[in-house]
């Protein structure tokens, strides 16, 4: 050997440290925002790139920044692209935040994701979506929808498949998830086509009718007011039908109210002979979505869920069945 290898090796790792010890503040924060993570996850790839190079190996992937799916501001995608994407699967996920605020690239809904499954060949998309009050969460339905739309539209000019999306969403994601997969033909006319499935991360309002009509946390004022003709119309238990596509409830044992909703939710998808599943997780509400993507039984079991729908996301995620 002549040196050069191991130097380059070394010099790479000193990059990668510097960037972690840089960043480590901003991490820390469960809210930290996208120029922070965007940095690490570049300089992530960097350094795995100049250790490949060094060995003979490929390049980084790339990051698609704030990506207009519409006309505001609020209508923004990020896209993590592996290396070379060619007919890649897609993920799409829809960060929660109580329908009034979150991002879609904080850290709890970025991180451990793209760190799981980009690398294995999938894009990961998040949305951002404009918020309460100025927006209501029916309006919001409709931005989710109109991102997965776009998604649908474009996946090939990113180098993925159109036909292999799965859509995901936690808290307030879920819900809106939720409610645009229960009956995806009330949001066709804007473009929405079916997708793979649904994996829905702990949101505890598949049925507004009945949670208002209850004691419940104010935030639920905020978000759903003081109409039932309304509750109705973002209840996605009541506009459950045979046409939603298979989908996953995930739920935090650690809440009552979350499973028993994702038990009822679940109950009614199976009536209607829509494959669904529901997993509860000795997790707390927020680890339901920062631990996913994390080595261990809870991201394995996601992932077979996600194997199921496709030979695609199978080949991807390689599950052991």
């Amino acid at each position: 050997m002549n040196g050069v290898k191991p130097r380059t090796h070394r010099r790479t790792i000193s990059r990668f440290m510097l960037a972690m010890l840089l960043l480590a503040p901003t991490l820390l924060s469960p809210w930290s925002h996208a120029g922070p993570l965007r940095e690490l996850w570049q300089a992530r790839r960097q350094a795995q790139s100049e250790e490949q190079e060094a060995h003979g190996g490929a390049a980084k992937g790339q990051v698609l920044e704030n990506v207009a799916y519409g006309s505001s501001d609020q209508e923004r995608l990020d896209i993590y692209l592996p290396h070379q994407p060619h007919q890649a699967p897609l993920i799409v996920m829809v960060h929660g935040g109580g329908w009034r605020g979150g991002d879609k690239d904080s850290r709890s809904v970025v991180v451990n994701k793209i760190e799981r499954w980009v690398p294995r060949g999938l894009i990961f998309v998040t949305v951002n979506y404009p918020m309460l009050p100025d927006t209501s969460v029916l309006q919001q339905a409709n931005y989710v929808a109109r991102a997965l739309a776009y998604v649908e539209q474009h996946a090939a000019q990113w180098g993925g498949d159109s036909q292999q999306i799965v859509l995901m969403g936690h808290s307030a994601g879920a819900h809106l998830s939720a409610l645009i997969g229960a009956d995806p033909s009330r949001f066709a006319s804007l473009g929405l086509k079916p997708w793979l499935g649904t994996v829905l991360l702990d949101s505890a309002a598949m049925d507004v009718e009945s949670i208002m009509s209850n004691r419940h946390l104010r935030l639920y004022d905020d978000a759903f007011g003081d109409n039932p003709r309304y509750w109705r119309e973002v209840s996605p238990i009541l506009y459950l039908s045979r046409q939603a596509k298979p989908f996953l409830a995930v739920c935090s044992s650690r809440r009552q109210t979350s499973c028993e909703e994702a038990e009822q939710f679940v109950g009614k998808a199976r009536q209607l002979q829509v494959s669904s599943s529901l997993l509860r997780e000795d997790l707390s509400h927020r680890d339901i979505n920062l631990q996913l993507g994390t080595e261990g039984d809870y991201t394995r079991t996601v992932e077979r869920f996600m194997s199921g729908l496709s030979a695609g996301l199978a080949a991807a995620l390689k599950v052991k069945s």
